[in-house]
């Protein structure tokens, strides 16, 4: 799972910068999205360390970094990332000729620094109040990295504070991007309504298939989890272990999937990008080789263009 993440994040963050064809809104945001889910991944080295190495110690403080971390980049930025590309997708299908002039690289860059902004105001507090806490038992953590539900049951004090701020947390990102972004989609679905022809109404949906399936893939395994924490408590252990596992690798993963398979001009942009390394690579190999490497090379060139022409 962390190499399809970091590959195909990688991929995509690539493409996105070097391909012209992609410097457009939506894929602009698409790879502000990538860029978080590496940032997730990225803040799960205990992970790792567990399952290779077997070291399943954290310090207090690195504990503390992890969740910043984690929660800036999963609970806050990609939630809020979604919450923006359904704005895009709106705009694309209520105002088509004014997308690109309504949606431009400054408002864009503006939108992504105003939700880093906002999970790190948001996510900070949270830390203020487990660096006062007092853990006077057992340490010993459930999952295999340090989520914040999970830590404020160690403590022997007071933890009531912690729990009201981390329900604020949830209910300002999760429970208001989501509500937003539900009414971004009853508006998108009021203007495809409104569209004549079937054949446009099927072409301004078509354009939502891979945002509506990332919607999902990120909203059920977190509500899934706040459910077995909030409700779960008979519940076996490892189910809860499973669960917040879920709830942070496999929306990346299944999201590059989905990208990169429903998303036309990203899988033409991958599939040019290797042609193209292809062709460079072969046309190096086949001046000490005979004529059938240059006839494959020639022929990736050929269907390259065609790539590039459709």
């Amino acid at each position: 799972m962390y190499t399809i993440i970091f590959l195909g994040n990688g991929i995509i963050l690539h493409i996105v910068r070097f391909d012209p064809a992609l410097h457009q809104p939506v894929y602009f945001f698409l790879a502000m999205l990538a860029f978080v889910e590496l940032g997730v991944s990225v803040s799960l080295p205990t992970v790792l360390g567990i399952f290779l190495f077997g070291i399943n110690n954290i310090s207090f403080g690195g504990c503390l970094l992890q969740i910043f971390s984690m929660y800036s980049y999963s609970l806050c930025m990609e939630s809020g990332i979604l919450l923006a590309m359904s704005v895009d997708h709106f705009v694309a299908i209520y105002s088509p000729l004014q997308y690109t002039i309504i949606l431009t690289i400054l408002r864009i860059s503006r939108m992504g620094v105003t939700i880093a902004f906002h999970s790190v105001v948001l996510v900070f507090p949270l830390l203020l109040l487990l660096k006062r806490l007092l853990f006077c038992s057992h340490n010993t953590l459930t999952h295999s990295y340090c989520l914040h539900s999970d830590l404020i049951k160690l403590p022997c004090g007071d933890t009531h504070p912690n729990s009201i701020l981390g329900l604020f947390v949830i209910s300002f990102t999760f429970g208001l991007d989501s509500l937003l972004i539900v009414i971004s989609c009853m508006l998108i679905l009021h203007t495809v309504l409104g569209i004549a022809s079937g054949a446009g109404r099927w072409r301004a949906l078509n354009t939502c298939v891979s945002h509506t399936s990332a919607v999902p893939v990120y909203y059920v395994p977190i509500i899934i989890l706040s459910l077995i924490h909030r409700f779960g408590h008979h519940l076996p252990l490892f189910l809860h272990t499973v669960m917040a596992s879920v709830y942070l690798f496999f929306p990346p993963v299944a999201n590059r999937i989905v990208y990169s398979i429903k998303t036309k001009e990203v899988l033409r942009s991958i599939v040019r990008h290797c042609l193209k390394r292809g062709v460079w690579y072969l046309r190096g190999y086949s001046e000490n080789t005979g004529t059938w490497i240059r006839a494959i090379a020639w022929i990736l060139d050929f269907q390259m263009g065609k790539l590039y022409s459709a």
